[in-house]
């Protein structure tokens, strides 16, 4: 069910992609809209398509926006290829399977639904008295709006994404502090998780939104990237360091897969975060005290290999026995010359020395 859910999803997001601005065919359905015509578009052409159609004619030819606009003069309906380059069909009559349940009530919608679930390819619909442009795909029915309506709506996300992007490093600067003087609980761990998935939930949100602006979205893009470039990675390096060893079997992505589940209300709880990392939370088990592995540390030491970092924490087992750890020590791990026990050295104690700083001054 999993994997049907993402391939729909990966469906939809190609398809939004296909129409969105600054795209050959969301040129030629504008066309269409401001000629007050309407148009039916199947975005994809194989066997099953084929013998639902009848009527028409044979084109073949390359896909442009002013071919489809004159096309869509004519009655009934236009099918193109799958990478939407060449027009297949024109003033073709599709007959799809009439059992098949639509919630649709004007003629063009309900041939459009039943053809998308039919044929499992997106369609398009454009109504002429409404004025509107539907997409039916992956079972659902999205209604194409103005750029700048979805840019509104971008631009408050990403307000409330700053925020939140605030609040994240100001928790994992204390997390940071507080693994250095090894005082972690595992709600502060929790806390830090909640948020990372907040973040990652409202990015994923605007990604949508770039992705449905197109052209129009560029500048929202480099805006998103530049606010949430890394978390990612930093997400699973926390999962890495805390994932509880005493649940048999609970892998790193079981735990990203187990928060990423979470509803809202459970996701601000501390008990989800604590869950998801596989611990049992009885009683005031959210005040006990765990510690990191070092790998969220160690990748913030320049020049370091992951490989390196690896070896690292498979040889020590823990950031205190990391911390406490001297040049030959640090150079018993393989790979690890003077140069880079120096590299390591320094590197977690100007990290130590930052984290401190910034949560006592």
């Amino acid at each position: 069910m999993a994997t049907l859910n993402l391939h729909s999803d990966e469906l939809v997001r190609s398809t939004l992609a296909a129409v969105a601005p600054g795209t050959e065919l969301r040129d030629g359905l504008e066309r269409i809209l401001r000629g007050r015509t309407g148009a039916l578009v199947v975005l994809g052409h194989d066997k099953v398509v084929d013998e639902i159609a009848t009527g028409g004619f044979p084109l073949d030819v390359t896909f442009s926006a002013t071919r489809l606009r004159e096309l869509a003069k004519m009655d009934g309906a236009i099918v193109v290829d799958k990478d939407v380059t060449r027009i297949v069909r024109a003033a073709t009559q599709l007959v799809p399977d009439p059992s098949i349940e639509t919630s649709e009530s004007g003629t063009r919608h309900r041939t459009a639904e039943r053809v998308a679930k039919q044929t499992g390819f997106p369609v398009v619909s454009v109504s002429q008295s409404m004025r509107i442009v539907a997409l039916y795909v992956a079972g659902r029915r999205i209604v194409l709006e103005d750029s700048s309506d979805i840019l509104s709506r971008a631009n408050q996300a990403l307000q409330t994404l700053e925020r939140y992007k605030q609040r994240l490093d100001e928790v994992t600067g204390t997390l940071s502090a507080l693994e250095i003087e090894d005082l972690v609980t595992v709600r502060d761990v929790a806390n830090v998780l909640q948020r990372l998935e907040m973040v990652r939930r409202i990015t994923d949100e605007i990604d949508d939104y770039v992705v449905q602006l197109g052209t129009d979205g560029r500048l929202l893009s480099l805006q998103l990237e530049e606010l949430t470039g890394g978390l990612s990675d930093d997400l699973e390096l926390v999962v890495r360091d805390y994932v509880s060893e005493a649940k048999a079997g609970y892998s790193e992505a079981d735990a990203i897969a187990h928060l990423q589940a979470l509803d809202p209300t459970e996701l601000l709880d501390p008990v989800g975060g604590a869950r998801a990392l596989g611990f049992t939370v009885v009683g005031d088990a959210l005040d006990s005290s765990v510690s990191p592995h070092g790998y969220r540390l160690l990748s913030k030491v320049p020049r370091l290999p992951g490989a390196i970092v690896e070896r690292l924490v498979d040889h020590f087992g823990s950031l205190q026995r990391l911390l406490a750890a001297n040049l030959d020590d640090l150079m018993e791990v393989d790979g690890v010359g003077e140069g880079r026990a120096r590299l390591v050295r320094e590197g977690l104690s100007r990290l130590a020395e930052t984290s401190i700083l910034e949560r006592y001054v």
